[in-house]
Order: C-alpha cells, then structure tokens, then sequence
C-alpha cells in the first residue's frame, strides 16, 4: 500500500497480488513452525513464541486482512504440527489480533513507503494491546464456550498469558522491527538517476 488515497476497505483489505499470496503462505509456514518451535513455555500450551513477529512482518508489507489470514491459517498449521487437534477458537483469535497488528496504514504507517514515525508506535502500540484483548479477551473465549462447550477457566487462563506474552513480542521486537523495514524501504525509495 502507497500513500496514495485509499478507501478505507483498499486499506483492511490490503493489495491482492501474486507477492501478497506468496507473502501470505510463508507467513502461515513460518507462523505455524514457530508456533510449536520457536517459544518459551508460559502458561498450559501458551507460550512466548517468536511466530508474533509474523503477523507484524505481514501487516506491515500486505495490510490487516493478509495479516489475519496469515496467523489463522499460521495457527491451523501449528496445530497440524503439534498434533494435538485442531482449535479454530485460537486460530480465529490469531486472525483477529493479526487484523489489529496490520492496521499500520490506516493511521498512516506506510512501512513500504518508508514512513514509521515516532506518533506511528502509540498507534501501533494501542491496536496490538487492544487488539489481543479483544481477540483472546473476548473472541477466543467466547468461540471456545459456543463450540467446545468447554469451562472457561482454563480459557481465559490461556487466553490472558498468550495477550501478555503476544503483547511483549510485539511491542518488544515489533516496533523496532517496523522501524527497521521502514528504513530499509525509504533507503530504496530514495535512488536518484544519474
């Protein structure tokens, strides 16, 4: 996504692509290895996992819904791999935290433009915190009742670790990362001709 104008929806639904597609299938592989590889233990199957970077790198190349898919279809995957069934309540709370974590261009992170900016990490920061509430505050819980019809103890339990920990991964190495891929892309945008 450009600086150019953009309708609201052009900005959730991100720029479709070949790039976007290929974007969005490494970032599910990468997610779902992470998932079950790349953490550290914090709470019963919670963990702090590296896989939070993805939906950061995916946002801030492709926009909130490539972002989503990546992480649902990310977690779809970690539970393939893990082979301890499928749980679609924390794979459509990954999509949804994903979706917030992407939002960059809607306040005006255009990280392929090179423009992330001081007043752009308060943005960033409020959409992953309420973001990850929301999705596993809120929506993992509530899917997990509608369709497990399991007690939510345990839930929310889970649900409150994986938002701490996916809170301080993307906000610990997120943001610094931004700044990085912002700079990287500026740098590339600014080759004069001679």
């Amino acid at each position: 996504m450009s600086k150019k104008k953009h309708s609201i929806g052009q900005l959730l639904l991100g720029k479709w692509d070949t790039k976007t597609i290929v974007g969005v299938a490494i970032g599910a592989a990468l997610f779902g290895v992470l998932m079950n590889y790349g953490g550290i233990r914090v709470f019963t199957n919670t963990s702090l996992s590296t896989a939070m970077i993805v939906p950061v790198v995916v946002g801030a190349l492709f926009g909130p819904l490539p972002a989503c898919l990546a992480a649902f279809f990310g977690n779809v995957i970690a539970d393939l791999i893990g082979g301890w069934g499928f749980w679609f309540d924390w794979s459509v709370g990954n999509g949804v935290a994903a979706f917030f974590v992407g939002l960059l261009p809607l306040y005006g992170a255009y990280i392929t433009d090179g423009v992330f900016k001081t007043k752009h990490i308060v943005y960033y920061a409020l959409c992953v915190v309420l973001g990850q509430l929301f999705a596993f505050g809120l929506v993992t819980p509530f899917l997990t009742y509608l369709w497990y019809s399991s007690d939510l103890t345990i839930t929310f339990g889970q649900a409150w670790a994986a938002s701490a920990s996916n809170i301080a991964v993307q906000l610990v190495v997120g943001i610094p990362l931004l700044f990085v891929l912002a700079n990287r892309y500026k740098r590339g945008t600014n080759l004069t001709k001679e």
